[in-house]
C-alpha cells in the first residue's frame, strides 16, 4: 500500500500521532522533530532562562551537550531541565592529567568489530603520552594506547573527512647550551597518525629541518602535500595496535615503555600540491567550486581577504572583501560550516554572508556576491574628550572611537546550529556603563531576525568568553582574572 502523502501543514500533534504510528522512517522523523523544536523555540510563549552555575580555578570544556571540569576528570549533562554529574574520575597525578580530549562519534552505515565501538567515545591525551579512549557516559577506559617514552605528545586535532585523528608532538627547539656547543636540532616534531571506527595505527611521521616535510615555513609560505603519496612511498613497515613490531625488536605496538614506532621516513621531498605565500601562515579552502582565502603577505593588504579559485589560483571578481575595521580585534572570515559552501566575515559592525558564483568546467572567473547583511544599531555621536589648559581655557578634542568599543553595540561572534538551521550572534553593548550580552537568532537561508536572548551575567570583553548554542541549550563560559564560570540557559515556557 502506498504511503498517505498530504501537502497541508501537518501540526504537532498529527506528527506525533503518526510517529507512533511508524508511518516515518528515523531520518525523516529527526527532521521533523527538530523543525517542531525550531517552531518551539521561536513562539513568543517561550523563553532562555538561566537555571545552573558553577564556578571553577582550571579550564571549562563544552562538547555536545556535555561540561568538563577540572581537566575533564568531572562531568556533566546538559540533557536534562537541569545540569547533572554523570561521572567522576579518580583524582590522578599531574603526570597522568589529560592535556587535550577529543569526542569521537561513531557512524550509522558500518559494523564495526566490538560494541563499544559504535557507541560515542572521548579521546583523551593524558601528560605521560598514554592516548585513553573513554565512554563519556561513565568515564569507563574503553581502550588504551602508549604513544612513546621518547617524544612528548600534547595536541589532538580532527581530520573529519578522512574519518583520521593526529597526535601532535611539541616542538623541538634548541636550548642556549646547545646553541653554544653547536648543536642543531634538526627533528621539529612527530605526528601521530590514527584511523576511528575501530581506533587503528597508520603511524607515526617525523618532521625535521632539512626541508622534506614544512608544511608552513618562517617565510610566511604554506605547501600542502599528499598524504596517500607519502604514505605510498614512505611508510617503511605496516603496524597494528597490540601486534608486534620489528622496528621495536618484536616489542607489542602501544604498550608501556615501547609505544608506537616512527614507521613513516621521508627520504626526499614529497611532490607539492599547493603552495602559497600568506599573512601569519592562515589559509582557508572550501566553497564550491573550490576556492581558497588568504591574506597576501604584504604590509598595503592589511585587513584585506582574497578569494581565489583552488584550480587555477584566479582571483574572483568581487573577491577581495575588506571590512576597513578601526578595533582592537581583527575581523574573521571563514567558509560556513552549512556545507552550502558560503563566506561568513565577521567584523564588529557587520555581518556579511558571502556566496560564491562559478561553473566547474566554465572559463569565467568566479563571482563573489553578499547573500545577506547584518548591522549593528549605534548612536552616530562622536565621543568628545576635554581638557583644560593652565590658563583655565577649555580644550575639546573629539575623535572617532574604535568600531569594537565596549560601550557600543558590537558583533562578537557566530555560532551556527545545524540541527535547527539558525545562526546564534552574540553582541555586546555597553552603553549603560556595564556590558551586557544578548544572542540573535536568525535564519540560516535569509539572515532574518527571529528572535533576541538576553544573557544575565556581565560580559567583561576584557577576558576570555565562548558561547554554545545547542538546540534548547545555551552554555556561556567565561573567564574572570584566572577563574572560570560557566552559565547554563535552558528553553522554558514564560511565566504568566
Amino acid at each position: 500500500m502506498a504511503q498517505y502523502q498530504r501537502k497541508r501543514p501537518v501540526n504537532t500533534t498529527d506528527w506525533l500521532s503518526r510517529r507512533s504510528r511508524g508511518i516515518r522512517d528515523a531520518g525523516t522523523i529527526i527532521r521533523h522533530n527538530m523543525k517542531l523544536l525550531r517552531a518551539i523555540l521561536l513562539q513568543d510563549n517561550r523563553v532562555f532562562i538561566k537555571v545552573w552555575s558553577k564556578t571553577s580555578k582550571s579550564t571549562i570544556m563544552y562538547e555536545n551537550g556535555k561540561i568538563y571540569f577540572e581537566n575533564y576528570q568531572n562531568c556533566y549533562s546538559c540533557v536534562h531541565s537541569q545540569p547533572h554529574i554523570l561521572y567522576k574520575l579518580p583524582k590522578k597525578s599531574k603526570l597522568e592529567k589529560i592535556e587535550d580530549a577529543l569526542l569521537c562519534q561513531s557512524p550509522l552505515d558500518k559494523t564495526l568489530p566490538s560494541l563499544s565501538d559504535h557507541k560515542p567515545s572521548l579521546l583523551a591525551l593524558t601528560a605521560n603520552n598514554w592516548l585513553y579512549r573513554l565512554s563519556p557516559e561513565t568515564g569507563e577506559e574503553l581502550q588504551r594506547v602508549y604513544l612513546s617514552s621518547k617524544h612528548k605528545f600534547r595536541y589532538l586535532s580532527w581530520d573529519v573527512s578522512q574519518e583520521m585523528f593526529y597526535v601532535k608532538s611539541v616542538q623541538n627547539k634548541e636550548t642556549s647550551l646547545e646553541r653554544q656547543a653547536g648543536i642543531t636540532q634538526n627533528v621539529v616534531m612527530h605526528l601521530a597518525i590514527f584511523h576511528v571506527f575501530p581506533l587503528k595505527i597508520v603511524g607515526i611521521l617525523e618532521i625535521s629541518k632539512t626541508g622534506v616535510l614544512v608544511v608552513s615555513h618562517s617565510n610566511k609560505s604554506v605547501k600542502l602535500y599528499s598524504f596517500e603519496h607519502i604514505l605510498k612511498k614512505h611508510l617503511t613497515e605496516k603496524i597494528t595496535l597490540g601486534k608486534q613490531s620489528s622496528l621495536l625488536g618484536g616489542k607489542t605496538v602501544g604498550e608501556a615503555r615501547f609505544g608506537i614506532p616512527v614507521n613513516i621516513q621521508i627520504t626526499d621531498c614529497p611532490p607539492v600540491l599547493f603552495e602559497m605565500s600568506c599573512s601569519n601562515n592562515a589559509i582557508q579552502i572550501g566553497g564550491y567550486p573550490w576556492h581558497y582565502i588568504y591574506t597576501p603577505p604584504h604590509k598595503r593588504h592589511n585587513g584585506t581577504h582574497h578569494i581565489c579559485s583552488l584550480k587555477d589560483s584566479s582571483l574572483a571578481t568581487n573577491g577581495i572583501q575588506n571590512m576597513n575595521c578601526c578595533s582592537l580585534e581583527r575581523d574573521g572570515i571563514f567558509f560556513h560550516p552549512d556545507d552550502s559552501g558560503r563566506i561568513i566575515h565577521l567584523g564588529p559592525t557587520n555581518i556579511n554572508v558571502l556566496k560564491i558564483l562559478g561553473e566547474l568546467n566554465s572559463g569565467l572567473p568566479s563571482k563573489v556576491n553578499i547573500d545577506f547583511s547584518m548591522e549593528t544599531h549605534r548612536n552616530n555621536r562622536s565621543t568628545s574628550q576635554v581638557t583644560v589648559t593652565s590658563s583655565g581655557r577649555t580644550v575639546k578634542r573629539r575623535f572617532q572611537p574604535l568600531d569594537d568599543d565596549p560601550e557600543q553595540e558590537t558583533f562578537r561572534m557566530v555560532e551556527y546550529e545545524d540541527e535547527l538551521d539558525l545562526l546564534a550572534v552574540v553582541v555586546t553593548n555597553g552603553e549603560e556603563g556595564e556590558g551586557r550580552a544578548s544572542i540573535r537568532l536568525h535564519d540560516n537561508l535569509s539572515g532574518k531576525l527571529l528572535r533576541t536572548v538576553d544573557l544575565d551575567e556581565p560580559l567583561d570583553e576584557t577576558y576570555r568568553h565562548e558561547l554554545f548554542f545547542d538546540k534548547d541549550t545555551i552554555v556561556h563560559i567565561a573567564q574572570k582574572n584566572t577563574s572560570f564560570c560557566c552559565h547554563v540557559y535552558k528553553l522554558q515556557a514564560a511565566r504568566r
